[in-house]
């Protein structure tokens, strides 16, 4: 078997179609989780707190200056906001994802197994027991 056969039956296996499928999705979802906190969810929230714009807070480190040779060096800026944003959409997109695997398994849920037959030895003993009994 030529290594390009390998390849198409590995790349035609249901997983690696699923997988893709997914990545895709999951990237759309992300950017639509990214524009809810944002947009939607962040904004109000810097309200409540005086009108901070999360995504703008920031510890300047050090600020711009004029190197020697007379180009500017930007500062050196901890963007913590940022962060805080993308940790939002972390806890969001992670909920969502719970949701759905715990949706999926409620669907996968097995069917109670009937309990197991009684081996046919211990039905024997279980003669001889309630026979020596009367």
């Amino acid at each position: 078997m030529g290594m390009m056969t390998e390849f198409r039956e590995f790349a035609m296996r249901g997983n690696v179609i699923d997988l893709a499928v997914g990545v895709v999705i999951g990237g759309a979802f992300g950017k639509i989780v990214s524009a809810l906190v944002d947009k939607v969810i962040m904004p109000p929230i810097g309200l409540l707190v005086g009108g901070v714009d999360f995504s703008k807070l920031a510890i300047t480190l050090q600020a711009a200056h004029a190197g020697p040779d007379g180009k500017e060096i930007p500062a050196v800026v901890l963007a913590y906001g940022e962060f805080l944003n993308a940790v939002i959409q972390f806890v969001i997109i992670a909920f969502a994802i719970f949701l759905l695997v715990k949706g999926i398994n409620r669907l996968h849920k097995k069917p109670a197994d009937a309990p197991a037959a009684t081996p046919e030895d211990i039905l024997l003993l279980r003669e001889i027991r309630d026979a020596l009994k009367k």
